[in-house]
């Protein structure tokens, strides 16, 4: 079988209550249990969290929230891969046949069907720990510089100066919204970010990571356009 987790915690700071805020008229955390339950590919679709009116909200909308996350999983610096362990864990321990386990992001609005089938079909092309979302950088990472303590600038590459942005290679970033993973890679804390994990490339006009007041502010205004296609 295949498993569908949506990690979910109550204490979201930056932007409280994120994963139950309205967005486009539905709580936030709705579209991603929409989209895996329209992408017909789980036969269960878990909430993982700690907040019991995050976990109402998720029942309401068709999801199950059969526990609730432990506190040591639901602090600020609880990571993803552990909250999923958990969860791969107790469905394992209820007897389930568990293939792959989907960690799909409350806060992924702009999740669609068809990635999320592409992404199961590259995880089983090869024996992949992961496959996940990922975006191309909108600039060369390699031509990139920063502020320097005098206000100048320097850049982290200088030996590219030169070099044309077509001659440098296409760098990749998370797209923060879905990670198929084998059960074993999730109990195990394999890297995600790591060569045992098959990229799944999004368009860059359809991600965007939703942590902060401008990050919303900024899906409110593309939703429109990304939401009708």
């Amino acid at each position: 079988m295949k498993l569908a987790v949506i990690p979910a915690r109550g204490g979201s700071k930056r932007i409280p209550r994120k994963n139950i805020k309205l967005f486009n008229g539905k709580p936030m955390i709705a579209w991603s249990i929409e989209a895996a339950k329209s992408s017909g590919l789980f036969e269960r679709i878990i909430v993982s969290t700690d907040d019991s009116e995050i976990a109402e909200i998720a029942k309401q909308w068709g999801a199950e929230t059969p526990f609730m996350r432990p506190e040591e999983l639901s602090n600020d610096h609880a990571g993803t891969t552990p909250v999923i362990a958990h969860a791969t864990q107790w469905a394992l321990a209820q007897g389930m046949d568990v293939e792959a386990v989907c960690c799909i992001y409350a806060t992924a609005p702009f999740v669609k069907v068809d990635d999320l089938k592409r992404g199961w079909e590259s995880l089983i092309s090869d024996d992949w720990d992961f496959a996940f979302s990922v975006t191309d950088f909108a600039a060369p990472i390699f031509r990139a510089f920063k502020e320097t303590e005098s206000g100048g600038i320097e850049m982290f590459y200088p030996e590219y100066f030169s070099t044309r942005s077509q001659d440098l290679p296409v760098a990749l970033h998370d797209a923060g919204q879905f990670y198929w993973g084998r059960p074993a890679a999730w109990i195990e804390s394999k890297r995600i970010f790591d060569q045992r994990s098959k990229p799944v490339l999004i368009p860059r006009w359809r991600v965007q990571d939703i942590d902060t007041p401008d990050d919303w502010a900024r899906a409110e205004i593309i939703a429109p356009v990304i939401m009708e296609r």
